[in-house]
């Protein structure tokens, strides 16, 4: 017969290998399932400063492989493979890969949430290199200098203020002659002295040598182009979820994030969605940590029939 684990975990971030973890600790026979390499989306942060326990920060890579062999040294097993297919109404759910089927009493997705890109040339290769998608982890850097933050929404206008103690200047570009963001944000955006804004505008070129030096924007209204120099942009245009897998079966909200609270349950029994895949506050490496955690916690209590 086919082996079926007590759980499988589809992504192997901070999530999948904290739910790893603590799942194999506590006896669970534990299986993660990734496409890439440990760490998701972390592995791509060139520093981590905002991760406790290292003192002096630690790459991204190097945090993934850790948790890996964190959660190995207990007993979790890794498969790379790419996931095709889920069946998680199924008794046990079924799981349908590149590597063949994986079978599971519950199933743990972390498959996490990626930000949406501005669809530029090179923007691949400059990201880390002046271009970066989260200033809670990457705005360190730009102490004095000067930088760019395109979008108009509570993300951007939330990376614009943190980016405002750090920087010499931060110019905000929006598309619109308003911004998106609530107006609980508009008193701090007005009390900011260094933030500039540059309305009815988008980025149209990134401007670089071997890294970033600037961004080119067009008017909307009338197509004319400048140039900004700058010390890095930061990229605030939202993100997006990989729940295509999940669609008909699992409640998504508006945004496509799973609908599971701090309890990281589902609307399926045994399900549950842990990191940047949820319906969260704030997507941080330490918070995808904790919903790993917590979902282990839930899903003894669904094998041991207390659910």
């Amino acid at each position: 017969m086919a082996h079926v684990y007590d759980m499988v975990i589809i992504g192997g971030g901070p999530g999948g290998y904290s739910a790893a973890l603590y799942a194999a600790r506590a006896g669970l026979d534990v299986v993660v399932l990734e496409q890439l390499s440990a760490g998701g989306q972390m592995a791509l942060s060139h520093q981590i400063d905002n991760y406790p326990g290292f003192s002096e920060g630690i790459d991204g890579f190097t945090l993934g492989i850790q948790m890996q062999e964190g959660a190995e040294r207990f007993g979790a097993k890794t498969e790379y493979a790419e996931v095709k297919s889920l069946d998680l109404l199924a008794e046990p759910k079924r799981v349908e890969t590149s590597e063949g089927t994986f079978l599971g009493k519950t199933v743990v997705y972390a498959a996490g949430a990626g930000p949406r890109k501005l669809g530029l040339p090179e923007e691949e290769t400059l990201a880390g290199q002046g271009l970066h998608y989260c200033a809670a982890c990457d705005g360190m850097f730009y102490k004095g200098k000067t930088v760019v933050v395109i979008g108009g929404g509570n993300s951007a206008v939330a990376d614009a203020l943190l980016l405002s103690r750090l920087a010499e200047k931060v110019i905000l570009v929006h598309r619109r002659d308003s911004l998106r963001a609530d107006k609980v944000y508009h008193k701090a955006l007005e009390e900011a002295e260094n933030l500039e804004f540059r309305w009815n505008s988008v980025a149209v070129e990134l401007l670089h040598r071997e890294r970033l030096s600037g961004v080119r924007l067009k008017d909307v209204n009338s197509g004319r182009e400048t140039d900004i120099s700058c010390d890095g942009v930061f990229v605030s245009v939202g993100r997006t979820p990989n729940t295509g897998l999940l669609k008909g079966q699992i409640a998504l909200d508006a945004g496509g994030y799973v609908s599971a609270g701090e309890s990281c349950r589902t609307n399926i029994p045994g399900v549950f969605a842990v990191g940047d895949v949820r319906t969260k506050a704030l997507r941080q490496i330490v918070t995808a940590a904790a919903d790993g955690a917590v979902a282990v916690h839930y899903a003894e209590e669904y094998l041991a029939g207390l659910h």
